[in-house]
């Protein structure tokens, strides 16, 4: 009896596998075809350039009651000034460690090193009160169990301002304080080949009520910030560290307007809650872990206006929300040129998208676990394969974005066919299984009226500063 006539389905599962097993091999073959044409004529979309070199501004001198030379006892000076009075360091070379015990203001120019001694931290504040303006830190100790640093902070309504920080293990070290300024710093890594055996830029541990602004952190290996609530973080860069800003059980943050680029992660969130995330450009996080914005069991997040383009994944979401009473919210987005929109690690939930655009990138979204993300609101994005009409001329389509892609099935089933994203191999599996549809590929998502027009957050434009 011929396949199509059996009565018992046969030939549907007969020709279900010969296409299963056929089409991974078929693109192969399209993929060996398309490579030439495609490494000659292929752009290169939003090349990264390196920063150029930081230019610092110097702070004003201000009324100094104690000054100390170059090669002179600075920890006696500090000892003796008067509580809420201010020491200046004149210019050259000054011995650490240094350790202010009292309320007071340290101020320098650029050109006024600390020098670490090779051993424990550079600078010890142990008072609130404390300033310290505008000179350059040089080094630490070696010691990542004890937490060598340039600058220990334990103390309330500190500020560190305008300094230069470098060649040291931990940069800014702040714990169980409150009302902490860091501002305007320049911290600069080691830029350890081993990125894991750098120490954090900058730390905030236990730490609410504070503000870190306007700082440049270059090569470092994260921005961390655990068990710390109610703090803003603005206007700052990031680049070439491992995590952008990392937070572990801290609630109620606030990171605006801030750029990460080329760190492996631009921003994690862990086990957090009530975190905003506004009007920041998450860019050039590539490599096989590259993330703009990872999501583990957190929770009550807020993501506006931001851009990501060219990540390897956008966004990615673990279980998240996991409180079932928390819901996420996604809106005026730019997904740009990346290779993963948004990948949820299981069957979405919770979690609104609306009025984001999802544009260039090799998968707009994508769920693991033969899941889907049909639990998840999406509600007038516009995406660049849709392929709907607008025929009232309201701007959005008249009919849903349903995404239906039998390479997205190939892909679980098969991991390595993963290789030949972005390549016509992939493109003729979709449009075989819509011509010969033998078996429904899995719904992933649907959009019930996506825009016709990509609505473009001011950060895909604007260089943060």
């Amino acid at each position: 009896m011929a396949a199509r006539e059996r009565p018992d389905g046969g030939g549907r599962r007969a020709s279900h596998a010969l296409l299963t097993h056929a089409l991974p091999t078929l693109a192969l073959a399209w993929a060996a075809v398309a490579l030439l044409a495609a490494c000659r004529s292929a752009p290169r979309a939003l090349s990264s350039n390196r920063e150029p070199e930081v230019q610092r501004v110097a702070l004003a001198r201000p009324l100094c009651e104690r000054e100390v030379k170059a090669g002179r006892a600075a920890q006696a000076a500090l000892d003796a000034a008067p509580a809420g009075s201010t020491v200046c360091l004149e210019p050259g070379q000054h011995a650490g460690p240094l350790v202010l015990r009292h309320p007071l203001t340290l101020w320098g120019p650029p050109s006024a090193v600390v020098k670490s001694s090779g051993d424990g931290t550079t600078i010890d504040v142990k008072s609130s009160g404390v300033a310290l303006l505008g000179f350059t830190v040089d080094g630490s100790g070696g010691r990542y169990d004890l937490l060598d640093a340039a600058v220990h902070v334990q103390g309330s309504d500190v500020r560190v301002e305008g300094l230069e920080i470098k060649n040291a293990v931990f940069g800014v070290l702040v714990d169980q304080s409150r009302r902490v300024r860091i501002l305007n710093n320049l911290v600069r890594g080691t830029n350890e080949p081993a990125i894991g055996l750098r120490g954090d830029a900058i730390r905030l541990w236990e730490t609410e009520d504070s503000v870190v602004s306007h700082n440049r952190v270059l090569a470092g290996r994260d921005v961390v910030v655990w068990y710390s609530s109610g703090n803003l973080f603005e206007h700052n860069v990031v680049t070439d560290g491992r995590y952008g800003t990392h937070f572990m059980y801290s609630h109620r943050n606030v990171v605006r307007y801030n750029r990460y680029e080329r760190d492996v992660v631009g921003v994690f969130l862990m086990y957090s809650r009530d975190i905003t995330l506004e009007n920041n450009q998450f860019l050039h996080a590539e490599g096989a872990a590259g993330i703009g914005v990872g999501f583990k069991e957190s929770g009550n997040v807020r993501v506006a206006d931001n851009a990501f383009v060219h990540n390897t994944m956008h966004v990615f979401m673990d279980t998240s929300p996991l409180n079932p009473t928390d819901e996420n919210t996604f809106s005026r987005n730019l997904f740009a040129l990346g290779q993963i929109g948004v990948d949820f690690h299981a069957s979405g939930r919770k979690n609104v998208f609306v009025d984001n655009a999802f544009q260039g990138s090799l998968e707009h979204v994508r769920v693991d676990g033969n899941g889907n993300a049909l639990g998840v609101t999406w509600k007038n994005n516009y995406f660049d394969d849709y392929a709907g009409y607008d025929l009232d001329g309201d701007g959005f389509g008249d009919v849903p974005h349903e995404v239906r892609r039998l390479s997205g099935d190939l892909v679980r089933r098969s991991p390595e066919v993963a290789f030949l994203r972005g390549t016509p191999a992939l493109w003729l599996t979709d449009a075989i299984s819509s011509v010969v549809p033998l078996f429904p590929p899995t719904k992933l998502f649907f959009d019930p009226q996506p825009r016709m027009r990509a609505l473009l957050p001011p950060t895909a434009s604007e260089k943060l500063q």
